[in-house]
């Protein structure tokens, strides 16, 4: 996700994140349960978006991977998503804490998400067309900015390239809070993504600028 990191140290992290990617504690789905949890989903095979959906999506205007974008009142979209873990070599150093600070999660009821907070505020809760799920938004990517595509949060490597790239259909069950992600993304403006997205939901909401000036 947000930087890469190369170094000796990096790679000792990575030995001792490796199997549960520092998830001491963390109520989590044991890595000898996760093909029961995702039974009838091994390969995630989905049911495609429908085509009311589709149709609606047509005339709107597009990111840069040419996926509709829509406005806050639309909840039901047409979404491209992508797949991360926390041992990939540029989430090393984050273990399992995502963007707020407390845990990635990985349950048979609640799920982490990332996503460019100017589009999915933090805290914006959705499901996916298929999945029993409730997906969080809790953290970001550098690669997510000014897209409206969505990372889902996968345990291994394994599990997370089983999902791949693919476009669902996703419903918007409650909506972040931008007053949040502008004060979580005001401590960090010297990560060019952060202050990407700090603008951009400032060009929304004008009167959270004063947390840009801090």
């Amino acid at each position: 996700m947000i930087s890469r990191l190369a170094s000796y140290a990096s790679l000792t992290i990575a030995a001792l994140f490796f199997t549960s990617c520092g998830s001491t504690g963390i109520a989590v789905i044991p890595k000898s349960k996760i093909n029961g949890a995702d039974s009838g989903n091994r390969n995630f095979t989905l049911p495609g978006p429908s085509s009311s959906v589709l149709a609606a999506a047509n005339n709107k205007p597009r990111d840069k991977h040419s996926m509709p974008v829509y406005t806050f009142s639309e909840r039901t979209r047409v979404v491209r998503t992508t797949a991360y873990t926390c041992s990939e070599d540029d989430h090393l150093i984050y273990g399992s804490s995502n963007a707020t600070g407390t845990q990635l999660r990985y349950t048979n009821r609640v799920r982490s998400a990332a996503a460019d907070w100017s589009f999915y505020p933090v805290g914006t809760t959705f499901r996916i067309k298929g999945l029993p799920y409730l997906y969080v938004v809790d953290d970001y990517g550098s690669a997510l900015t000014g897209t409206g595509t969505v990372d889902i949060y996968k345990p291994t490597k394994e599990i997370m390239n089983l999902w791949g790239r693919r476009t669902v259909e996703m419903t918007i069950v409650q909506w972040g809070s931008f007053n949040r992600s502008a004060e979580i993304l005001s401590k960090r403006t010297k990560f060019p993504h952060c202050s990407q997205m700090l603008a951009n939901i400032v060009r929304q909401r004008p009167d959270l600028g004063r947390l840009a000036m801090r």
